[in-house]
């Protein structure tokens, strides 16, 4: 007996063995490498996938799951997995695995079937339960074969790409046994709602963005679907009131609608009647106030998120108690003045939160305290943008569980406690910026070890940045310390930030050499130390810095030459060193093939432009004004396809403009002036249109967005809100973590002023400066067409002939200035037309007849608009208009170089030589005349 039950024994381990040697079925493996092969791909994911001794169990091959005991695929994990120029599918592949009961497809771009080999060959996988075709080209022949796949609970159909698609519903309604459906993304007919009702054991359904619109459709529609738990419309462009039929739905636990356009009082719908509501999502809707109290009574709820509703409780004087605890609160913009105290009364009954969210509201009084000692679990408090103000009082026990705190935008003082760093040892995330906090940077910050972003911009912090902070703060990713009064040496000598991407320094009192010690922080992408004090050269270890992708050094004291070595920067977007006094030429980076903006004016840079920036095709940006640059403007401009803002101003260029900046059709500002370009103007500027591009926040926005970019996942695991056995992960697209640009700015002279463009102004502005140049010939009439153009200066040249009557068609300037030229004719009437225009100056030409009509725009001009004109007459002239006749030959004021600070460097250099060598002479002169200076002079030349 014994011995049979030990042979019983040694067979069971023979088989345990066997199975552990062969593993999955031979069928299915070959199965497997079928699918392999019909991929015709060399993906790392397929290399497991062989045939060899060592490889014969599928079970261990990648995106392969294998019931335990019977050893049959269970699970198919091949989303991304096809070659871009393999677009269709076979699923004849999948017969094999009878026991297959979970496959994803997903992101394979999926557009077409094999001949005859469609969905409806999954029907005999009679246990197949979850189907995930996600990120494909689905349309309305794919759908047609679902209905025949009974044995489905999950369909995942999100983010597919052929709209609108319409879903035959009477395919669907086969699926009994579908209990979740997610078609998030995906552009469905809106008739789909309306007939949905037949899947009636529906349990999930969500419609994320998918472009529906008018009211939810209720006959033999969705409330019909009485077993739903979850719903999700969100994003979409419903309307209209909540149907009270929803009241039915007695089992839903989580309800998105957020982000359309309902509207209608919440204590009048359904909502405060749905009592199993765990999670309600209501941001962004236009219902009327509501009412606080309206959710007392939902005793299940965890979750509310309401930004953008206005929050009241009319009923003040009562003490409303909910009934519920909730883990996750978000309500931006959702209290006025006199509600915010609804909130506050409300959260002293809330001990379980994890989540919340109070941004951009009226929150006044002292930082609450007493909410982290209420609620320990707090995972994420945001009360940005409020009106906090008052001190920061803290815990007296540490809080462990916060990850995440931001109150930013809000008026609080004083200095940051000294324990700071001892109560919130896991922080993550940190915002104090745009507060009055003063005081210097406490130690105990070295103890955030977790920090990943911290940022204390805006404030009155003084000394110098803690060297336990660039120790201690080992995870530091983001560091942003801008616009306070920080002083001392750039960086600490010692530093830990190996993590380290973007590092803010800018606007402070740092002076000295840059910090030799930033080249250790190898993962740099961001710097920005602008307008500080820092003396010396730009380093040449700059260079091999090969993560830098923006640069930013403007406004300091940095001299010599821009290193060549900073053309070893690959990734380089934006690099701006203006405002220093850097010299020598410009270095010729041909490996800049990123740069968009380039920012080097107001500096002492010399020589000609040669072949900088030749290749730079994806250039926005080049601001080269104010140096001391000569020679021409080279012919491969015509190659900067991108270019929007040329800027070449105040520098001894010459020349002729050359015909291919008219290629540079994305042009919206040009500044040449104060140079001593020669020629006529090119007729071919009319062929840019010098629209405003509002694609230049796009591209600043990709090029120097330093927005944050490490992963986001323990923020959001944070914030999942757990309840038995089930999780809603926090996933509000209205909780942005704070982000920083690189602004560009430049400077363009209009409407007689320079102006600072800055930011999104710069989408909003156009315009051609030419003056101060030695430009001649007619004005081209073809200038006409530029009707978007919001400035034009001619002024300060050579120019001649008449105004183009086509200026009439100038639709959207705001400045024209012809003057100092020798322009004559009369001034076309047709120029009233201009409504936009703020400043007409045609000053000291040859102009005759009469004024223009003093009516609209034109009757705000003064007499300096039209001064220097000898024959001109009427208002706003004292000059009464008589039959005289013009002559052709009145001279103009030459007013040029004084006006445009221009300096001829030939006459410069003649006429400092002469009156060197004339005040040379004459010293020599007296002292031969004077024997007692000459004596005086000989005593004083001995000492």
């Amino acid at each position: 007996m014994e011995f049979g039950i030990f042979l019983w024994w040694l067979m069971l381990a023979a088989l345990f063995q066997l199975s552990s040697i062969h593993g999955c079925l031979r069928e299915e493996r070959e199965a497997l490498l079928r699918f392999k092969a019909s991929m015709n791909s060399s993906y790392d994911i397929f290399t497991s996938w062989n045939s060899s001794q060592e490889g014969r169990n599928c079970c261990n091959w990648e995106r392969v799951v294998c019931d335990n005991t019977t050893g049959h695929v269970i699970k198919l994990h091949l989303d991304g997995v096809f070659p871009s120029e393999n677009s269709y599918l076979n699923a004849s592949l999948f017969i094999p695995f009878q026991e297959l009961k979970y496959l994803n497809l997903s992101s394979n771009e999926i557009s077409r079937w094999a001949p005859n080999e469609g969905f409806e060959r999954l029907s005999r996988l009679r246990k197949l339960e979850v189907l995930d075709f996600s990120w494909n080209y689905i349309n309305e022949s794919f759908l047609s074969s679902f209905g025949q796949i009974l044995s489905l609970k999950k369909l995942y159909l999100r983010y597919n790409l052929d709209p609108p698609i319409n879903i035959p519903i009477s395919e669907f309604g086969r699926l009994k046994n579908l209990q979740e459906l997610y078609l998030d993304n995906t552009y469905i007919d809106k008739s789909f709602l309306g007939k949905v009702g037949v899947m009636t054991s529906l349990n999930v359904l969500t419609m994320r963005n998918c472009e529906l619109n008018g009211s939810l459709p209720i006959i033999q529609g969705l409330c019909e679907l009485m077993n739903l738990r979850e719903l999700d419309l969100s994003h979409n462009n419903f309307e209209g009131i909540l149907p009270s039929c929803l009241a039915n739905m007695t089992k839903l636990r989580i309800f998105d609608i957020s982000s359309n356009r309902f509207n209608g009082s919440i204590d009048l719908s359904p909502l405060p009647s749905l009592k199993s509501l765990e999670y309600l999502g209501l941001s962004h809707n236009y219902f009327n106030p509501i009412t606080f109290s309206s959710f007392f009574n939902l005793s299940k709820l965890e979750v509310i998120f309401s930004a953008g509703n206005n929050l009241v409780d009319e009923t003040l004087s009562q003490r409303w108690i909910p009934s519920f605890q909730l883990k996750a609160l978000s309500c931006s913009s959702c209290f006025s003045t006199k509600s915010s105290r609804i909130i506050t009364r409300f959260l002293h009954y809330q001990f379980d939160l994890q989540l919340l969210l109070l941004p951009h509201n009226t929150l006044e009084g002292q930082f609450p305290t007493w909410l982290l000692e209420n609620n320990t679990r707090l995972a994420i408090l945001n009360l940005g943008n409020n009106s906090l103000t008052g001190t920061l009082q803290l815990p007296n026990h540490y809080i462990p569980n916060l990850l995440v705190l931001d109150i930013s935008f809000n008026n609080i003082q004083g200095p940051i406690p000294t324990t700071f760093g001892l109560v919130f040892p896991n922080l993550e995330l940190l915002n104090i910026s745009k507060n009055d906090f003063e005081g210097v940077i406490p130690f105990s910050f070295g103890n955030l070890a977790s920090l990943r972003y911290l940022d204390m911009s805006s404030n009155n912090f003084s000394g110098t940045i803690p060297e336990n902070l660039t120790m201690g703060c080992s995870s530091l990713e983001y560091l942003r310390l801008s616009k306070n009064h920080l002083s001392g040496q750039l960086f600490p000598a010692n530093s830990n930030l190996t993590t380290l991407e973007s590092l803010y320094l800018d606007n402070n009192h740092f002076s000295g050499e840059i910090s030799h010690s930033i080249s250790n922080l190898t993962n740099l992408e961001v710097i920005d130390f602008s307008n500080n004090s820092l003396l010396g050269m730009l380093p040449i270890w700059m260079g091999n810095m090969t993560s830098l992708r923006d640069i930013a050094i403007a406004k300091n004291q940095l001299e010599g030459p821009i290193p060549i070595e900073l053309c070893n920067l690959r990734s380089l977007s934006f690099f701006d060193l203006s405002h220093n006094n850097l010299f020598g030429s410009i270095p010729s980076c041909s490996n800049w093939s990123e740069i968009i903006h380039v920012h080097l004016n107001k500096n002492r840079l010399s020589g000609p432009i040669t072949s900088a920036f030749k290749g730079c095709s994806t250039l926005v940006t080049l601001n080269l004004r104010d140096n001391y640059l000569t020679g021409n403007i080279p012919n491969w401009i015509g190659n900067l396809s991108s270019l929007s803002i040329l800027l070449l101003k105040a520098n001894y260029l010459q020349g002729k403009i050359p015909f291919q900046i008219c290629l540079l059709e994305n042009l919206s500002l040009l500044d040449l002036s104060k140079n001593s370009f020669s020629g006529q103007i090119p007729h071919c500027l009319s062929n840019i249109t010098f629209e405003p591009t509002y694609t230049k926040s796009k591209i600043l926005e990709l090029g120097v967005n330093s927005s944050i970019s490490f992963n986001m996942s323990s923020f959001l695991q944070s914030a999942m809100i757990m309840n038995k056995d089930n999780m809603y992960v926090f996933d509000d697209p209205y909780y942005m973590l704070p982000t920083v640009e690189v602004l560009q700015e430049v400077e363009f002279s209009t409407k007689n002023r320079i102006f600072s463009y800055k930011g999104d102004i710069l989408d909003y502005m156009s315009g051609i400066d030419l003056s101060c140049n030695k430009l001649e010939g007619g004005i081209p009439p073809e200038l006409g067409d530029l009707s978007n153009i919001h400035a034009l200066n001619l002024s300060f040249n050579n120019l001649t002939g008449s105004i183009p009557t086509s200026f009439s068609k100038l639709n959207q300037i705001e400045s024209l200035d012809l003057s100092n030229n020798n322009l004559d004719g009369i001034i076309p009437p047709q120029l009233i037309e201009l409504n936009y225009l703020a400043v007409f100056d045609v000053a000291h030409n040859n102009f005759w007849g009469t004024t223009p009509e003093r009516k609209a725009q034109f009757g705000t001009f003064d007499e300096s608009s039209y001064e220097g004109n000898p024959l001109l007459c009427g208002p706003p002239l004292h000059k009464a208009c008589t039959k005289i006749q013009p002559s052709s030959n009145i001279p103009t004021d030459d007013k040029g170089d004084e006006a445009c600070g221009f300096m001829d460097l030939e006459l410069f250099y003649i006429s400092f030589a002469v009156s060197y060598m004339t005040v040379l002479l004459g010293i020599v002169v007296i002292l031969y005349i004077n024997p007692h200076w000459r004596r005086a002079w000989f005593n004083f030349v001995k000492l």
